[in-house]
């Protein structure tokens, strides 16, 4: 099993939301009401973390590994968006989020198959580490400066987590598992050709719910994630640059195999897709 090493590792660099955030540090005057905005939105994005583990946990009955691990995912997780509220409650409280609009990201997702859903994960911890550290660098208020900088830290820990489960998958499902992942993979890789921000957040989980059935939809403003991104903490070319390589480097590492670029990475997966043909493969070329 991998969970009780993984709990063990976490468990010791696990950060207090009271003694290891230095909320006496907070300045004002260096707060901005766009910013506390911000916050906000992160904050009830975060709290998607609940839907996402209910959907972990029904597609993954099978794992009781993976399913445990959940627990710390999830704990994480959900202190992600109380740490941001708890910033916004102590400095503006008229921005913090209401039971209601938390609420409002906590549907049910339909069923999707699990190495996928895996893998689009692990990229989402990529991109939402850099997107954190960007963030952290665009704010200049100096407590919520650490508080991104802490959050993606957590973020980079957890797809480190996902990876190995992904490796332990490709030892039990072999090429199954390495056409899953590769597919996601290309996509998760492809931002730059796409015209909304590739995080799972941002993707259609819900036919029956749609066009309301991705997390950002169901914000309180639904255009806030690409204007954060373009607009404010100004995620560039230059950054998203740094998401593939981090996604093209697992990827590498994982198959065992270079991938310099995302086609090298879809000729693999082109490849995989070939032997798994003759057998019958189950995964859509």
């Amino acid at each position: 099993m991998i969970y009780p090493e993984l709990f063990k590792q976490l468990e010791s660099v696990r950060w207090d939301m009271d003694k290891d955030i230095p909320w006496a540090r907070f300045e004002g005057q260096l707060l901005t009401a766009e910013q506390a905005q911000t916050i906000k939105m992160n904050a009830i994005t975060e709290w998607a973390a609940l839907p996402a583990t209910e959907m972990f946990l029904r597609d993954n009955r099978g794992d009781s590994d993976f399913s445990a691990f959940m627990s710390i995912w999830f704990f994480e997780e959900q202190k992600h968006s109380l740490v941001l509220m708890e910033y916004l409650r102590r400095f503006m409280p008229e921005f913090a989020p209401t039971e209601q609009e938390l609420h409002e990201v906590r549907f049910e997702f339909e069923p999707a198959p699990a190495l996928e859903t895996l893998m689009l994960h692990f990229c989402g911890e990529i991109r939402l580490n850099h997107w954190y550290r960007r963030a952290a660098e665009w704010h200049t208020e100096p407590v919520i400066k650490h508080i991104y900088t802490r959050l993606s830290q957590d973020e980079a820990r957890h797809g480190g987590a996902y990876l190995r489960y992904m490796k332990r998958a490709i030892g039990q499902f072999g090429d199954e598992a390495r056409a899953a992942f590769s597919k996601v993979g290309v996509l998760m890789a492809s931002a730059k050709r796409t015209a909304q921000a590739l995080h799972p957040t941002n993707l259609h989980v819900n036919k029956a719910l749609f066009p309301r059935d991705t997390i950002q939809s169901r914000l309180p403003n639904p255009e806030w994630l690409e204007h954060w991104l373009s607009e404010q903490i100004k995620f560039d070319s230059e950054w998203e640059s740094k998401v593939v390589e981090r996604i093209l480097h697992n990827m590498s590492l994982l198959m065992n195999q270079s991938f310099q670029t995302v086609q090298e990475l879809n000729r693999f997966r082109k490849d995989i897709m070939r032997r798994l043909a003759p057998s019958g493969g189950v995964l859509p070329a």
